[in-house]
């Protein structure tokens, strides 16, 4: 189990909540994800910057994991970084989104990860905008756009 935030059927953030961990085997994500989904969420992949689907979307909602609907960022700490992967200051609820050390590739950095289905999302990294000077620096494979009047859509079922 782990403590998240969600969206109920009136489209309100409501929480903590205790939700079971989504674990499938890799056959079953191969199924409910594309392969490059796949190969980000699952194998901690990146996608090449300035390439990923949602780097310029403006539209107003809510950035959920593309492996299993949890919300992650909200559209209001969106901000243009200027490295070419879309950006955010905080998440939506500091809960859903697990850091890890990632030591790879020569570098120390802090890797994050859905809470809920511990996919792979991206990095955080000390560089970002007040009011947190924090950059979440995520790949696009890795989330899935809800607008705002759709945000209901990923409440919890009851």
């Amino acid at each position: 189990m782990v403590a998240v935030h969600v969206f109920d059927q009136k489209g309100q953030l409501v929480g903590p909540v205790e939700v079971t961990k989504l674990e499938l085997s890799d056959d079953e994500w191969r199924r409910r994800l594309t392969s490059e989904q796949f190969r980000i969420l699952r194998s901690s992949g990146t996608e090449r910057p300035f390439c990923g689907t949602l780097l310029d979307n403006k539209k107003e909602g809510v950035y959920a994991c593309a492996g299993c609907g949890l919300p992650l960022f909200a559209s209001s700490t969106k901000f243009n970084s200027g490295t070419g992967w879309p950006s955010f200051f905080q998440p939506i609820a500091s809960g859903n989104v697990a850091e890890q050390s990632d030591q790879s590739h020569g570098m120390d950095r802090v890797e994050i990860n859905c809470a809920r289905c511990d996919g792979h999302l991206g990095h955080v990294f000390p560089d970002g905008p007040p009011p947190t000077r924090l950059r979440y620096c995520l790949n696009s494979e890795s989330l899935q756009f809800v607008p705002s009047e759709q945000v209901a859509s990923l409440a919890e079922a009851p």
